[in-house]
């Protein structure tokens, strides 16, 4: 009877962490396909592989602010192996890969240089296996602290880049602007050839700016930012002194039509391809307008939880994900749903799905667009059952008229 007991109180026990894990589920970003997504009933919870920050153990904190310079920079994993670490540092404009390594047994990577830089963005993209072999992946950032009552923006595209037709020229501050004015006037954008580019504040922390209609193919493009000593708001000053400049590429546009579940790509005016594509389901549909791409990653987990969803999905390894929005609308690769649900049936949370295979191929269709695709290429929804996102939703600025922008300076 003795034994009985302990192999019972053992099973108990088993079970009691089990079920600690799968209460522990959680996601990183975005929205997929609702063919195949994972269910959330209890039994089909204790089948999930553990959640990717469970995982891979970043430090600091996904969404951190005001880091300290000593704060320790990380990425560790209880067991199995990381896979890779790439860690890029954004500072005045300027992008730089953090150099460093992973540890011989594979459990952890740390930076060469131990002090974070004052005044920048990190971004940790990371992939491991865990102990059972199942590859999980990260997508973090992380400011660190603005000392002695300074501001920064944090800019957008990066320095030297080469962007699509549709790219917007996005100043995220650290700290709130009274003087919308005075910063306004301390930025200045010039374009080879010229054209005329106006600012539009949104809120009191973001400043966008754009030409009318969208770049001309081959435009070099220079923003100067003359903002030390600017005071932005009471006792509060800027901190940069320095331009960054970016060229646009080729143009590259393309027609999502949410009823024929197409998208057609056209480069410089002439159609590429069209592509069968899923979008937003009935009761969840995909925002209308255009939407200019400004993040791709080659893989990322996406999580229904992260964009105000249940837990209807939990797809740890979403390969070509091309972020249209910052609320979380991706044009990515789906190798989950079946091959002929695309161009047939709009089955997704709010994305638009290519078809594609497990790991990526660059031979699908996702793969040949993500291929073919630069941060700043636009992609319009038409014909989908729900609004027009919103301009200040990612760079959604193009669905604003002439007038309304430039009615948003704050210099009149």
């Amino acid at each position: 009877m003795r034994h009985v007991h302990g192999r019972a109180r053992r099973a108990a026990t088993a079970l009691a962490a089990v079920l600690t894990w799968a209460g522990l589920l959680a996601g990183t970003a975005g929205c997929t396909s609702g063919g195949g997504g994972i269910g959330s009933d209890i039994g089909e919870m204790l089948g999930k592989p553990p959640a990717a920050e469970d995982v891979i153990r970043i430090t600091p904190d996904d969404g951190s602010k005001a880091v300290r310079p000593e704060k320790k920079l990380s990425v560790r994993v209880p067991d199995g192996r990381l896979e890779s670490v790439k860690v890029v540092k954004s500072q005045d404009a300027q992008e730089t890969e953090v150099p460093g390594r992973i540890s011989e047994d594979g459990l952890r990577w740390e930076p060469d240089d131990r002090r974070l830089a004052l005044a920048a963005k990190y971004t940790v993209d990371a992939v491991a296996l865990d102990g059972h072999g199942r590859r999980s992946a990260r997508h973090t950032t992380f400011t660190t602290y603005v000392p002695d009552e300074r501001f920064i923006a944090y800019v957008a595209p990066e320095n030297r880049s080469v962007v699509g037709t549709g790219m917007i020229v996005s100043l995220q501050f650290s700290d709130r602007i009274t003087d919308r004015a005075a910063v306004e006037r301390a930025v200045t954008v010039t374009a080879r050839p010229s054209v005329e580019v106006r600012p539009h504040w949104f809120g009191d922390d973001r400043l966008d700016l754009r030409p009318e209609k969208y770049w001309k193919p081959g435009t070099e493009v220079t923003v100067a930012l003359k903002l030390r000593d600017v005071e932005g708001a009471k006792g509060v000053y800027g901190l940069q002194h320095k331009s960054f400049s970016f060229t646009v590429g080729r143009s590259q546009v393309s027609l999502v039509d949410a009823t024929k579940r197409t998208m057609e790509v056209r480069r410089d005016g002439t159609l590429l391809t069209t592509v069968p594509i899923t979008a937003g389901a009935p009761t969840t549909p995909t925002y209308n307008g255009k939407m200019v791409i400004t993040e791709m990653l080659d893989v990322t987990r996406m999580n229904s939880r992260t964009v105000g969803f249940g837990g209807e999905y939990d797809i740890p390894d979403v390969p070509h994900a091309i972020r249209l929005t910052s609320s979380g609308t991706f044009l990515h690769g789906n190798y989950w749903a079946p091959a002929g649900t695309f161009g047939r049936a709009n089955v997704s949370h709010g994305c638009v799905g290519l078809r594609d295979v497990k790991g990526g191929g660059s031979d699908t269709p996702a793969g040949w667009f993500f291929d073919r695709s630069l941060i700043g290429d636009v992609v319009e929804v038409v014909n989908s059952k729900d609004k027009t996102v919103a301009p200040d939703n990612g760079l959604g600025g193009w669905n604003m008229s002439w007038k309304k922008w430039k009615a948003g300076s704050a210099v009149k």
